[in-house]
């Protein structure tokens, strides 16, 4: 049995109290059954990866990411290819195919229940369930992307390599993500717009405010990822579409009330459960608002406090930190003095507060067009510093022997990049895996000179430790662990440079003597003196990690 619920000013006009449960018409028939297979694919994964990575989860040992990889995954019909007519679409050829399989799916239901003399005369409790799907789906997806922002980690505060980089050097999504990331009160409210959007979804008489907080707020970076190539452009405008569709029953009360300006009413069709009923329903909601609006907010903030997704987790050496010009270089014993246009010469560096080293040299580097996001745990997989960064910069991820003061490098960039957000498939940042054949054969038979095997002694590596433990206890989550247990294995199949420089710090932290071989087992020595540059801005107290070692 269905109850009306009547959202109406007692005065509303007989002439448009329209009962629910009439005869549709043809067209709405068809309509709604196009409707129901198009949402109900683009609510479901479509990568079985999703499927493994959720009986994987060890729920007494939770990661944000858990979480966030549950509530973000790819969807739609990608069985005939993700392209249509050989086009791409600007990523929305999947809704396209989609929509073209809905179709035909409906046409083909319409005409079966024809033939048959099976036709409905309407679909109105299968309507209310379609809704509470494509609400919950909404509310879960945008909770996990809100998280993000509520706890300013997706567009992190530049880096000392990032601020010694020249404005043209960086491309517009870098800029615009950068403009987010020094004002992190603002990323915070952005956050709260979506988290607060998400959870108004979670009940049925604020779905309305709920689905257009999140047309705005989502319309808007959909247009601000257009204006300057950010690459999450399909993702939030899948958002924006399922809010639509959730507004559909509000649109003839809006349009009367806002432009016509008379009273009305919204007429919703709500099952009555019985007492069995309403334990489940409301028992599955509370389950979901404590799972992913109390957990998750913890795992959020513990990622926050000491392991940001985005930038490395590990303290870099402390007196080690800061910018710094190049006095002297020398490769093989041969000197290089300052010259701008010099080809090998380091033109400046930079120690983060992390475990990285940047430094730019005057030549043309292949580039890192991602968004520097994902799924990885390991440091040296956390590209931020270096994705949509030019001017010939580069970073190097280091461990750090404190016996010996030795630094053991390898470049955060690497020819055959990560697929980054696995459970997404190619509904991640920008389809990495769209590249991935093409770069095996380009890459076919390059190897780094300095290989993994000896860059670092076995009696360093006792003294280093586990690096799955360089991170507060909190942090410590069996995800984490899993991805650090196969971390040999992995580096095994990647192609890095390395470096293996002994650092002498002098002159009371201000200068810094660099010795050791560089990525082509070249001798290097390098004098680095300490430079105060007078940023106008600064990080403030909403900074993401722990780096006080």
């Amino acid at each position: 049995m269905f109850v009306i619920e009547k959202i109406t000013d007692k005065d509303v006009p007989k002439e448009i109290d329209r009962p629910l449960n009439k005869s549709w018409p043809f067209w709405q028939l068809l309509a709604f059954r196009i409707s129901l297979v198009f949402f109900i694919i683009l609510s479901i994964p479509n990568n079985p990866l999703w499927y493994q990575h959720v009986l994987s989860i060890d729920w007494l040992n939770l990661d944000y990411r858990d979480l966030y990889d549950i509530c973000r995954f790819g969807s739609g019909v990608n069985w005939f290819g993700r392209t249509t007519f050989g086009s791409r679409l600007e990523g929305y050829s999947i809704w396209v195919n989609t929509l073209f399989f809905s179709a035909a799916a409906g046409l083909l239901w319409s005409f079966f229940a024809k033939v048959l003399k099976k036709e409905r005369k309407e679909y109105t409790k299968l309507y209310y369930w379609l809704n509470v799907i494509v609400r919950y789906r909404t509310a879960l997806g945008i909770i996990g992307f809100g998280f993000t922002k509520l706890f300013p980690v997706q567009m992190p505060y530049p880096s000392l390599g990032i601020l010694d980089t020249d404005y043209g050097d960086l491309t517009t999504q870098k800029i615009f993500w950068l403009s987010f990331g020094i004002v992190p009160w603002y990323q915070v409210f952005a956050g709260i717009v979506e988290v607060g959007a998400g959870t108004l979804l979670f009940f049925r008489k604020t779905v309305a405010i709920g689905s257009t907080l999140l047309v705005g707020a989502l319309g808007a970076i959909v247009v601000v990822n257009f204006a300057y190539d950010g690459g999450v452009h399909v993702y939030s405008s899948y958002f924006v579409l399922l809010s639509l569709f959730l507004l559909v029953p509000y649109f003839k009360p809006f349009y009367d009330v806002f432009i016509r300006e008379i009273p009305a009413k919204v007429n919703l069709s709500f099952p009555k459960f019985n007492t069995a009923g309403q334990l489940v329903r409301f028992g599955l909601k509370g389950l979901a608002i404590f799972l992913f609006l109390g957990v998750f907010f913890y795992l959020q903030y513990v990622d926050f406090l000491y392991d940001p997704y985005k930038q490395p987790s590990s303290s870099g050496v402390a007196d080690l930190r800061g910018n710094y010009n190049v006095s002297e270089f020398k490769i093989n014993g041969i000197a290089h003095p300052f010259d701008p246009y010099d080809s090998i010469r380091w033109q400046s560096a930079t120690f983060e507060k992390w475990s990285t080293l940047t430094f730019k040299v005057n030549r043309p580097l292949k580039l890192d067009l991602s968004n520097g996001g994902g799924d990885p745990k390991r440091d040296v997989n956390r590209t931020f510093e270096i994705s949509g960064v030019a001017g010939g910069q580069r970073a190097f991820h280091y461990y750090v022997d404190p016996k010996t003061q030795t630094l053991y490098l390898e470049d955060k960039y690497k020819l055959i990049p990560d697929q980054r957000n696995v459970t997404a498939g190619e509904g991640g940042d920008g389809g990495v895996k769209n590249y991935l054949d093409r770069l095996k054969k380009d890459t076919a038979g390059e190897k780094p000179s300095i290989s993994l095997a000896e860059w670092i002694p076995t009696d360093v590596k006792a003294r280093l430790g586990d690096e799955a433990g360089y991170v507060h206890p909190r942090a410590r989550t069996a995800r984490r662990l899993r991805e650090f247990a196969k971390a040999d294995q992995m580096a095994e199949k990647e192609i890095r440079q390395r470096f293996i420089l002994s650092y002498k710090i002098e002159d009371d932290e201000n200068r810094v003597v660099l010795t050791g071989i560089d990525e082509n087992r070249d001798s290097l020595y390098v004098v680095l003196h300490k430079v105060r540059k007078d940023y106008k801005i600064s990080p403030g107290k909403l900074d993401a990690g722990q780096y006080n070692k």
